[in-house]
Parts: C-alpha cells; sequence; structure tokens
C-alpha cells in the first residue's frame, strides 16, 4: 500500500467511489450534509464560472463534513460540464436526457473536476482540472440505441456519458486526463496522499 492516509469522501458519486476503490484507497462514504442544486443556483446567481462553481461546490461538501468530523481528512468533489458557457446539469429522466445528448452532439465541450480537501474545517487543499470533450455527431436513431443500451444509469453523468461504460460510443474525442472526465482529478490528489501526514496538518 502506497497510501496510508485514511479519509472520508464526501460525495454520493458511484463514480467517484469506483476511482478511488480501484487504487485500493482507504476511505469512507459520508454523504454532503448541503443542497447541491440550492448551492449551484445562488452560485450561478452571483456569476460564478463554471470552474469556479465545480471548485465552490467541492469545498462546499468537504466543509459540510469537515465541521462534524473532527481530526479527519475530508475530500469533497464536483464535475460541471460548460457547453459555450452554459452549464450542462444531470438529467433527471431519460427525455431529458436525450434532449441532453442532442444538444451536445456535434460539440465540443468542456469539463471542470475539481477536489477539496478539509481538515478540521480548514481546507488544505484543492485541485481542478479541465478536461474537452467532442461529441460525435449523432442520428435521432443512434441516440435511441445508445440511451436504450446505457439505461436509468446514464441519469448519474451530468454529460449523459459515461466514459468508464459506453460513452466512447458517443464520443469522438477527449483532450485532457481520462479520471477527470470520470469526475475526480485523481493523479493530484494521490499526490496530496503521498506528500502529507496527518501530523504535518495544521489545526
Amino acid at each position: 500500500m502506497f497510501f496510508n492516509n485514511k479519509f472520508i469522501l464526501a460525495s454520493s458519486s458511484y463514480s467517484r467511489y469506483r476511482v478511488l476503490k480501484n487504487n485500493n484507497l482507504f476511505f469512507k462514504v459520508i454523504k454532503p450534509q448541503c443542497s447541491e442544486e440550492d448551492l449551484k443556483k445562488k452560485l450561478l446567481k452571483n456569476k460564478y464560472s463554471p470552474k469556479k462553481i465545480s471548485l465552490e461546490l467541492a469545498r462546499l461538501k468537504s466543509k459540510s463534513i469537515s465541521k462534524i468530523k473532527k481530526d479527519s481528512i475530508v475530500v469533497g468533489s464536483d464535475t460541471v460540464i460548460d457547453l459555450n458557457g452554459q452549464i450542462i446539469n444531470k438529467a433527471k429522466t431519460i427525455s431529458a436526457a436525450r434532449k441532453k445528448i442532442e444538444m451536445l452532439s456535434g460539440k465540443k465541450h468542456n469539463l471542470y473536476s475539481s477536489a477539496s480537501v478539509f481538515y478540521n474545517n480548514s481546507e488544505v487543499w484543492k485541485k481542478t482540472q479541465k478536461a474537452q470533450i467532442k461529441i460525435r455527431k449523432l442520428s435521432k436513431n443512434e441516440i435511441e440505441k445508445y440511451l436504450l443500451k446505457a439505461g436509468q444509469q446514464i441519469l448519474n453523468s451530468a454529460g449523459c456519458y459515461q466514459i468508464e461504460a459506453l460513452g466512447p460510443n458517443i464520443i469522438e474525442n477527449i483532450k485532457g486526463d481520462f479520471f477527470n472526465v470520470m469526475g475526480f482529478p485523481l493523479f493530484p490528489f494521490l499526490i496530496f496522499l503521498k506528500n502529507y501526514k496527518i501530523g504535518n496538518i495544521k489545526k
């Protein structure tokens, strides 16, 4: 085991859970004690950029757990998709997913994934990574076949695609880190875990 620091993942994302679990990291999951939708609306109202919204939501998720879990490393994370300045949110129904894929079809969009680490209610590390994804120009028939194969799981992805599953069927190319597209800046976080020791984190 290269990374011995135990931590709390303040996220309900199964994709992020898998990214970290597949790397044999020691952590437990606690759902963030805040409303992501309400916070995002407030940040948009205050004209935060998509990149800043990603980081701020990661911070707020992490902080919501750090306040109640003392002497613990808490990791919050968030992913925001930006299509020409418009934030693409998760679809709640297959019908909404269809519309989102139609919107993304044939276009490039930016994806920002952020992670924020809190210890005793203070941020000790943060990182935001950017990736650019282009979705192939899709016919209505291709979209229907994709949605049929992907099923309800597609609703867990902000862009209505999952790069670790059937996403490559509709993605033309990506510029950026694979794990970042999955929703977590893994490599920078592993460096954080390697270099930081609990005793060195200021309370």
